[in-house]
């Protein structure tokens, strides 16, 4: 069973590494005091996406830009291929949503789950991953879910 589960996650690595490499840059806007949104970030560097980091005190108008509701808002927001990733997107999300271009505004994962990527090695809570519509008149959907353990 353990090594099932390693042969899937090495895939889930590959696939994302794949992606990166296919993947334009991604700029991570964040606040310069915040130490899990730069953990996020170096975690997508060393997947092989070429990141960018901008330091802003105020997020609001980059996320109003992007089009990220006021309820799907995480730590800190990113833009790669014309996509918004809101909070801490895993990897296999992101290699996903830049493997089948769905046509929507971007990823989004709602406040800071506990052991998420960039949220430390500890435990990791159940949550998902929503694939926010560009028409802020629909409702976002889960695109990716997220198994804790116990």
């Amino acid at each position: 069973m353990i090594t099932y589960k390693k042969s899937i996650l090495a895939a889930l690595a590959l696939l994302a590494s794949a992606s990166a490499a296919a993947a334009g840059p991604i700029t991570v806007y964040k606040t310069p005091w915040c130490g899990c949104c730069h953990a996020w970030a170096e975690a997508v560097e060393k997947a092989g996406y070429q990141v960018t980091s901008v330091d802003l005190e105020d997020l609001t108008q980059v996320r109003k830009q992007a089009g990220v509701p006021a309820d799907m808002e995480g730590c800190h927001v990113a833009a790669v291929d014309g996509y918004f990733l809101e909070g801490h997107v895993p990897l296999e999300a992101i290699g996903r949503l830049l493997s089948e271009r769905p046509d929507v505004a971007g990823l989004a994962v709602p406040g800071m789950p506990q052991g998420s990527l960039g949220m430390g090695s500890g435990p990791v809570d159940n949550y998902e991953v929503y694939a926010v519509p560009r028409e802020q008149s629909e409702t976002p959907s889960v695109f990716y879910k997220v198994g804790g353990r116990g």
